[in-house]
């Protein structure tokens, strides 16, 4: 995660404090081994609050402080709060229309996450899906590269994807795999109640995750290199469903 000064909180009592208020903390790291009054509170907060919490050695804790005076403990907040998921498909039955999500995996690049946000709320997505492990969250950067969009495409952190795909599936919704072997974009069904899922462009989606979709589509190139970043693909194929779902 990309070091910001305005998603960083340092110190015992202001992390502490954090937590207690319900800010939405992406990652927490404290100190390994230190059985400190003040950072044992934090660790049972943490883990009440289900927040990911990184135990590390103090030269780990003073490359990321800004301050130079973090007690021990670091928590990066999350620059938006974040959705629920029922919140999200409220919405989509609100304006009377099929769901639209995107579902992301392994996106850990910041401008990634933000150019994706920013795609799916002018392709008409309902909401983006991330998780809380192995992928960044809303920071700072990501609030500024989604150009504003944060502020009107929820964005979900769920524990699971997996389980939450399960979930999705019974309320009716289909998940589409962006995979450079699938069907051409242009001759798959990409209408109705419908999840877009991502990968990063290094490993693509997990198989795991790839394997609980019902059908992978590809984006036709003519190129010399084999795969797009991640943003680009997303924003490609979200059009294709707007472009779909608007009979153009």
């Amino acid at each position: 995660m990309a070091r910001n000064e305005e998603s960083i909180i340092e110190g015992r009592n202001e992390v502490i404090e954090a937590i207690r208020s319900g800010k939405s903390v992406d990652r927490l790291f404290i100190l390994d081994g230190s059985n400190d009054g003040p950072l044992m509170t934090v660790r049972r907060e943490a883990k009440k609050a289900g927040i990911k919490t990184d135990y590390v050695d103090r030269q780990r804790l003073n490359q990321l402080s800004v301050t130079g005076k973090h007690q021990g403990v670091i928590a990066y907040i999350a620059s938006c709060n974040y959705a629920e998921l029922n919140d999200v498909l409220k919405a989509a039955e609100d304006k009377n229309e099929d769901p639209f999500l995107i579902l992301l995996d392994n996106i850990m690049d910041p401008h990634n996450l933000g150019a994706i946000i920013r795609s799916a709320n002018m392709a008409g997505a309902h909401g983006v899906i991330i998780p809380k492990d192995r992928a960044v969250g809303l920071t700072a950067t990501v609030a500024k590269a989604s150009a504003g969009a944060v502020n009107y495409t929820p964005v979900v952190r769920v524990t699971n994807l997996k389980n939450t795909i399960e979930k999705l599936k019974k309320k009716g919704l289909w998940f589409v795999c962006a995979d450079m072997d699938g069907k051409n974009m242009y001759e798959q069904d990409l209408k109705g109640p419908i999840a877009l899922v991502i990968g990063s462009e290094g490993s693509g989606v997990g198989r795991l995750i790839k394997e609980k979709c019902d059908f992978n589509v590809s984006i036709p190139t003519c190129g010399n290199i084999d795969s797009l970043n991640a943003s680009v693909a997303a924003g490609i194929l979200c059009f294709e469903i707007l472009r779909q779902r608007r009979g153009y």
